[in-house]
Protein backbone atom coordinates (compact mmCIF):
# COMPACT_ATOMS: atom_id res chain seq x y z
CA UNK A 1 0.00 0.00 0.00
CA UNK A 2 1.90 3.32 -1.00
CA UNK A 3 1.18 6.13 1.26
CA UNK A 4 3.48 8.68 -0.16
CA UNK A 5 1.02 11.27 -0.53
CA UNK A 6 -0.94 10.77 2.20
CA UNK A 7 1.74 11.13 5.15
CA UNK A 8 2.81 13.45 6.81
CA UNK A 9 6.66 13.81 8.31
CA UNK A 10 7.68 14.12 12.14
CA UNK A 11 10.39 15.76 12.74
CA UNK A 12 13.45 15.36 15.16
CA UNK A 13 16.05 17.88 16.10
CA UNK A 14 19.62 17.16 16.58
CA UNK A 15 22.09 19.53 17.57
CA UNK A 16 25.24 18.46 15.95
CA UNK A 17 28.23 17.24 18.69
CA UNK A 18 31.75 17.18 18.31
CA UNK A 19 31.70 13.54 18.28
CA UNK A 20 29.59 13.51 14.61
CA UNK A 21 32.44 15.21 13.14
CA UNK A 22 35.38 14.67 11.35
CA UNK A 23 38.86 16.48 12.35
CA UNK A 24 37.55 19.47 9.93
CA UNK A 25 34.06 19.76 11.72
CA UNK A 26 32.11 18.34 8.77
CA UNK A 27 29.04 15.60 10.17
CA UNK A 28 30.95 12.22 9.59
CA UNK A 29 28.76 9.99 6.98
CA UNK A 30 27.61 7.26 9.41
CA UNK A 31 26.48 10.00 12.04
CA UNK A 32 23.60 10.64 9.63
CA UNK A 33 22.03 6.58 9.98
CA UNK A 34 22.32 7.06 13.94
CA UNK A 35 20.52 10.15 13.67
CA UNK A 36 17.45 8.17 11.55
CA UNK A 37 17.53 5.38 13.78
CA UNK A 38 16.18 8.50 16.10
CA UNK A 39 14.00 10.00 14.02
CA UNK A 40 12.10 7.01 13.17
CA UNK A 41 12.13 5.84 17.48
CA UNK A 42 10.62 9.68 17.73
CA UNK A 43 8.41 9.15 15.67
CA UNK A 44 6.83 5.54 17.32
CA UNK A 45 7.05 7.51 20.54
CA UNK A 46 5.18 10.01 19.61
CA UNK A 47 2.30 7.12 18.25
CA UNK A 48 2.71 5.97 21.66
CA UNK A 49 5.04 3.09 21.25
CA UNK A 50 8.59 2.89 23.39
CA UNK A 51 11.33 1.09 21.67
CA UNK A 52 12.20 -0.57 24.66
CA UNK A 53 9.04 -1.63 24.87
CA UNK A 54 8.73 -3.14 21.48
CA UNK A 55 11.58 -5.44 22.32
CA UNK A 56 10.05 -6.22 26.25
CA UNK A 57 7.06 -8.17 24.22
CA UNK A 58 10.03 -9.39 21.79
CA UNK A 59 9.28 -7.64 18.43
CA UNK A 60 12.71 -5.91 16.95
CA UNK A 61 12.82 -3.75 13.54
CA UNK A 62 15.81 -4.43 11.84
CA UNK A 63 17.00 -2.40 8.77
CA UNK A 64 17.09 -4.46 5.75
CA UNK A 65 17.55 -1.88 3.45
CA UNK A 66 18.87 1.64 3.23
CA UNK A 67 19.85 4.20 0.45
CA UNK A 68 21.15 7.52 1.22
CA UNK A 69 22.10 10.81 -0.96
CA UNK A 70 24.41 12.75 0.45
CA UNK A 71 23.88 16.31 -1.13
CA UNK A 72 25.47 19.05 1.32
CA UNK A 73 27.33 18.45 4.67
CA UNK A 74 26.12 19.81 8.28
CA UNK A 75 29.03 20.99 10.55
CA UNK A 76 29.44 20.75 13.82
CA UNK A 77 27.44 23.16 16.47
CA UNK A 78 24.85 23.25 13.40
CA UNK A 79 20.88 21.79 14.38
CA UNK A 80 19.60 19.10 11.84
CA UNK A 81 16.13 18.59 11.77
CA UNK A 82 15.50 14.82 10.91
CA UNK A 83 12.11 14.52 9.08
CA UNK A 84 10.49 11.04 8.91
CA UNK A 85 7.47 9.54 7.41
CA UNK A 86 6.64 6.00 6.78
CA UNK A 87 5.92 5.75 2.79
CA UNK A 88 4.46 2.59 2.18
CA UNK A 89 3.61 -0.81 4.39
CA UNK A 90 3.54 -4.40 2.68
CA UNK A 91 2.54 -6.33 5.78
CA UNK A 92 6.09 -7.49 6.68
CA UNK A 93 7.97 -4.92 5.18
CA UNK A 94 8.15 -0.77 6.44
CA UNK A 95 9.29 1.46 3.90
CA UNK A 96 9.90 4.90 5.67
CA UNK A 97 11.38 8.48 4.12
CA UNK A 98 14.03 10.13 5.70
CA UNK A 99 15.69 13.74 4.75
CA UNK A 100 18.12 15.54 7.55
CA UNK A 101 18.86 19.24 6.93
CA UNK A 102 20.11 22.12 8.63
CA UNK A 103 17.22 23.68 11.06
CA UNK A 104 18.19 27.20 9.06
CA UNK A 105 17.27 25.74 5.67
CA UNK A 106 14.53 23.36 4.28
CA UNK A 107 17.37 22.16 1.28
CA UNK A 108 18.04 18.56 2.32
CA UNK A 109 21.53 17.75 3.42
CA UNK A 110 20.82 14.06 3.31
CA UNK A 111 17.76 11.86 1.43
CA UNK A 112 17.26 8.22 2.42
CA UNK A 113 14.92 5.34 2.07
CA UNK A 114 14.82 2.92 4.65
CA UNK A 115 13.18 -0.82 4.84
CA UNK A 116 12.38 -2.15 8.42
CA UNK A 117 10.93 -5.44 9.09
CA UNK A 118 9.47 -7.11 12.40
CA UNK A 119 11.41 -9.97 13.57
CA UNK A 120 9.82 -12.67 16.55
CA UNK A 121 13.34 -12.27 19.07
CA UNK A 122 12.27 -15.63 20.63
CA UNK A 123 12.07 -17.40 17.50
CA UNK A 124 14.22 -15.34 15.28
CA UNK A 125 11.68 -15.08 12.44
CA UNK A 126 9.81 -12.66 10.38
CA UNK A 127 6.60 -11.85 12.40
CA UNK A 128 4.11 -12.38 9.57
CA UNK A 129 1.61 -11.08 11.99
CA UNK A 130 2.30 -7.68 14.40
CA UNK A 131 1.13 -7.62 18.03
CA UNK A 132 -2.35 -5.13 17.98
CA UNK A 133 -0.88 -2.38 19.50
CA UNK A 134 2.26 -2.11 17.41
CA UNK A 135 -0.12 -2.39 14.34
CA UNK A 136 -2.22 0.19 15.83
CA UNK A 137 0.78 2.60 16.35
CA UNK A 138 1.88 2.07 12.53
CA UNK A 139 -1.51 2.92 11.38
CA UNK A 140 -0.89 5.79 13.09
CA UNK A 141 2.01 6.78 11.73
CA UNK A 142 0.51 6.66 8.07
CA UNK A 143 -2.47 9.13 9.33
CA UNK A 144 -1.42 12.42 7.94
CA UNK A 145 -4.03 13.94 10.87
CA UNK A 146 -2.35 12.75 13.59
CA UNK A 147 1.13 13.35 12.72
CA UNK A 148 -0.40 17.54 11.97
CA UNK A 149 -1.42 17.49 15.14
CA UNK A 150 1.59 16.12 17.20
CA UNK A 151 3.51 19.53 15.83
Amino acid sequence: MSLQDATAWFEHSIRVQPQDTDYAGVVWHGAYIGWMEAGRIAALRQVGVEYANLVEIGCDLPVIDLSIQYHQPLKMGAVAVVKTRLVARTRIKFHFAQHIHSSDSLTPNITSKVTLVPIDLAQGRVMRRLPQRIDRAFSKLADPLFAEGQR
